[in-house]
């Protein structure tokens, strides 16, 4: 099962042409994503203990931008492309429109470190409007007007890398820890409606288990997390943001469960996406907490990022990748390994935001955890992504 399962007409399959890293999306951006995930942690560790000083750009606002407007997005763009060919019989761009699309990427990540303001903002807020164009453009040719949304979601992506820029240069009267927050939220909700598509119907094809679907609840916690990032972001009263927040979560634990995630254990592409979206959960819960005053903001934030959204990254592009590449559905030593660590590094960050006394052992672990799943990722799925598909298609 890969992006293809979307509930999507067949692919083209044209005859292989090109350099393979270059014929669907999810080859370079899975790749580069590994890439900074791997590295960038790291680098803002050193930097948070004062041992870069010559790269002053490196602080809690880079931090924040990048593993949100590089790392996450970079997941997002290969993975919606890869499934909007799937969804369309259509191709997204592939071969040199790709490659450009990689580099301005680059280019956004070199510039946020290195460049003056100014040019960085040009080449960082470039990519997202580049980037959902051909995505549209192929979802409208095809009438594929479900899936249309996604472009929606993308414009508030790069309306809030936008307004991140404004408030780091100073012309808005805001910090830029809140754009980005966001976009975290945007993520969320993406995370909450193509989880709601694929987990049960992965679940049900894998095990053969009838997991509860309800469009009405689905609705439903849409709404609430909608009215939860809104109520937070607009500093709406502590006891009515704990409110929504509280619902958002009982609701997405209700559907959660429908999905018999007790089916999974023994299943590691599956249990990763379960125990991915719970994530989701624990995040609203303790964003509740915040509201009110009983924990800091950052252990919510970092559910939502590291547990959720890190979590059920690494599932998709272990899964889609496998799928896409010719190779079962079966995750080995490897990828429970990456599973694992990504999961403790979640714990670890939220100890590090919870336990003061334990803050910088904690961030250390977390650091070594994440990084190493994503440098384990690059040394087994980087020479998958490079090569043709084994079974000889296009892809």
């Amino acid at each position: 099962m890969n992006a293809s399962s979307l509930h999507s007409p067949t692919a083209v399959t044209p005859a292989p042409t090109g350099l393979p890293l270059l014929r669907l999306a999810f080859r370079p951006f899975y790749l580069l994503a590994a890439l900074l995930a791997a590295l960038a942690i790291p680098l803002w560790l050193a930097a948070y203990y004062g041992h870069l000083p010559a790269l002053p750009n490196v602080g809690l606002p880079w931090h924040a931008h990048e593993m949100v407007f590089g790392f996450a997005i970079a997941v997002v763009i290969g993975f919606l492309y890869t499934a909007g060919r799937a969804w369309t019989g259509l191709d997204t761009p592939r071969g040199l429109p790709l490659a450009l699309l990689a580099l301005l990427w680059i280019a956004g990540r070199v510039a946020m470190l290195l460049a003056p303001a100014p040019l960085a903002a040009v080449l960082d807020i470039l990519f997202l409007p580049v980037a959902a164009v051909p995505l549209y453009l192929v979802l409208k040719r095809a009438n594929n007007r479900r899936n249309l949304f996604l472009i929606l979601l993308l414009a508030l992506l790069a309306t809030a890398n936008v307004l991140y820029h404004c408030a780091l240069a100073g012309a808005l009267a805001l910090s830029p820890l809140v754009p980005v927050e966001g976009a975290i939220f945007v993520i969320v909700l993406l995370e909450s409606i193509i989880g709601a598509r694929v987990i049960p119907s992965f679940t049900k094809n894998t095990l053969g288990v009838a997991p509860l679907v309800d469009a009405r609840r689905d609705r439903l916690s849409v709404a609430l997390i909608v009215l939860s990032a809104a109520s937070w972001l607009l500093g709406l009263p502590g006891p009515l943001v704990a409110a929504l927040a509280s619902a958002t979560a009982v609701s997405l634990a209700i559907r959660l469960f429908g999905w018999k995630p007790w089916t999974t254990w023994r299943v590691p592409l599956l249990w990763i996406l379960h125990l991915s979206y719970a994530w989701i959960i624990a995040g609203f819960l303790l964003l509740a907490a915040s509201a009110l005053g009983a924990l800091p903001a950052s252990a919510a934030l970092h559910a939502l990022t590291v547990g959720s959204m890190s979590g059920l990254i690494i599932g998709m592009i272990t899964r889609t990748a496998l799928g896409h590449t010719g190779r079962p559905l079966v995750a080995g030593r490897a990828e429970t390994a990456m599973y694992v660590l990504v999961q403790i590094g979640a714990l670890a960050r939220l100890c590090a935001a919870l336990a003061p006394a334990a803050r910088e052992a904690a961030l250390l672990a977390a650091t070594l955890c994440w990084s190493a799943a994503f440098l384990l990722y690059l040394a087994v799925y980087g020479p998958y992504l490079c090569r043709t598909r084994i079974d000889g298609r296009d892809g």
